[in-house]
């Protein structure tokens, strides 16, 4: 008989990436989520984690295993939600978490409505980035994320995750009040080819779309400043300091002697929702998908 909760200790490890930190998400010590392993490992009397380099990685054992852990976890995740469903009304809590700027355009009258229309139903939001999103649903901390699709993501064909688009978020090229490009009401990205540039710290997921938008458009941009909030590349903007692509759903702090100009070419980043695998069926889900999908489409008009 499989212990189950050593194959969750397993699958921590595939999906962490290492033991120590697979240890960490599941509060083990690395020795005692080692020991489940080894234990695991007896039990099946095949070999699960060889050494590679200073670290392991999973045998095709391993590999072969995880295919049914994962399926396991789907089947025990639909037992529960079976036994926890409420055909009435969606109830109780509901963990939703996004990226800064999906909690305050999509997810903040998201609640709002929830809460209007189901009473019954609590929303607790946490912004985080992409990376803690996944973990958090693989750990069962989080019900519903709002993601930014990116090359480091689960691929789409991860059973463990249910992902979905909810919007193709456009880029707009943001400019100071004066500049020759203010008054466009569209503009080729290459007008801006030779212009200082500030661009997301090298880490934020959104530095790739931007590049790729200047790569297409013909150039590389000259980046003099580099920021983390977006707000904080507004009022490098606003000094003059240069210019920036800047996602639609991000809300600059209003009277900034900026402008918006929208980009031909469409440059854009794809937002997803995902849920664990099958959580798409929950009735609290279901009502919070439902109304992303209507509240998306204005919210990049």
């Amino acid at each position: 008989m499989i212990d189950l909760r050593r194959l969750h200790v397993l699958r921590a490890v595939a999906h962490y990436g290492t033991v120590t930190a697979a240890a960490r998400a599941l509060h083990f010590t690395p020795s005692a989520a080692s020991q489940q392993i080894r234990q695991l490992a007896r039990d099946l009397d095949v070999v699960l984690l060889e050494p590679q380099g200073r670290g392991v990685r999973l045998t095709p054992a391993a590999e072969s295993l995880l295919a049914h852990a994962d399926a396991i976890q789907v089947r025990w995740d639909q037992a529960e939600r079976d036994l926890r469903a409420d055909h009435d009304a969606p109830a109780g809590p509901l963990r939703v978490t996004a990226l800064a700027s999906a909690v305050s355009v999509l997810l903040a009258p998201m609640a709002a409505r929830l809460a209007e229309r189901h009473p019954r139903l609590s929303v607790r939001i946490e912004e985080v980035g992409v990376e803690k999103s996944f973990d958090l649903l693989f750990e069962g901390a989080s019900d519903l994320a709002v993601v930014e699709s990116t090359p480091f993501n689960p691929p789409l064909s991860d059973r463990r995750f249910d992902q979905q688009p909810l919007l193709d978020e456009p880029f707009d090229l943001v400019v100071p009040v004066g500049h020759p490009l203010a008054g466009a009401g569209r503009t080729d990205l290459a007008e801006a080819a030779r212009e200082p540039w500030i661009a997301p710290v090298p880490e934020s997921p959104c530095r790739s779309h931007v590049m790729s938008a200047c790569g297409a458009a013909g150039f590389a941009p000259d980046v003099v400043h580099h920021a983390l909030d977006w707000n904080v590349t507004a009022h490098l903007i606003a000094h003059g300091l240069g210019v920036a692509l800047i996602p639609r759903l991000a809300r600059l702090t209003p009277d900034l002697p900026i402008t918006r100009v929208r980009c031909t070419g469409n440059p854009h980043r794809r937002l997803l929702t995902c849920t664990r695998s099958g959580g798409h069926a929950r009735p609290a889900v279901a009502a919070a998908l439902h109304e992303l999908r209507e509240l998306a489409p204005a919210a990049v008009a």
